[in-house]
């Protein structure tokens, strides 16, 4: 249902305010971390809250929100994919039980696991298409701040440095964790509607 992907996608907006300020903490923190290892003298930062506000202090509020723009499509090419998929595999799998048995017994079985698989194939794939932008959103954030370089040089920098592989560095181990943790996520989602539902199956609710 397309309708899943339209949803995912308005989230984008919203959830990017927040997941920008998050990334360019974690992004300047890890290069920071990196660079101390070797010249602990030039460590900028003593942790999160202190890189937070040292960069306010440096270079205004607004300095947080660098690859805004590259998050927030970023966000949208994941979470639409991201809720169409699962939506999509969840119905599949259960569906597919469902021509399998009658039995209500094989039924809740089956479901414990379409949930986590569905879910984990969905973060997965999502990841798997929005990697290139999260790259690129990595490269604007890893700068010194304030950035020099915009997100349209990063990439070009990128592929004419290494390719369009160099778009998909390190993307074994994050897609590996998306499906771990899409998979845990929606599990927790679902069990949370059943409760709120009275402990009525998935089946019982089309409506």
């Amino acid at each position: 249902d397309l309708r899943n992907m339209a949803a995912g996608m308005s989230c984008a907006p919203v959830s990017a305010m927040v997941s920008t300020v998050e990334n360019v903490i974690k992004t300047q923190m890890q290069l920071d971390n990196v660079k101390a290892q070797t010249q602990p003298q030039r460590q900028q930062f003593t942790s999160s809250w202190n890189c937070f506000t040292t960069l306010i202090r440096t270079n205004g509020f607004q300095i947080v929100y660098t690859g805004h723009v590259v998050n927030t499509i970023r966000e949208m090419t994941f979470l639409g994919p991201y809720f169409f998929l699962y939506e999509g595999f969840r119905e599949t799998f259960l569906h597919l039980n469902d021509n399998s048995t009658s039995t209500t017994t094989s039924i809740h079985l089956n479901h414990k696991v379409a949930v986590p698989v569905a879910g984990g194939l969905a973060g997965a794939s999502s990841w798997f298409i929005s990697f290139p932008l999260d790259c690129i959103r990595a490269g604007v954030q890893g700068q010194t701040l304030p950035p020099t370089k915009g997100a349209i040089q990063v990439c070009k920098e990128l592929v004419q440095t290494r390719g369009i592989r160099g778009l998909y560095a390190g993307s074994s181990a994050s897609i590996a964790r998306a499906f771990l943790v899409s998979g845990s996520r929606f599990s927790a989602y679902e069990f949370a509607l059943w409760v709120i539902r009275g402990g009525r199956h998935y089946e019982k609710h089309h409506d």
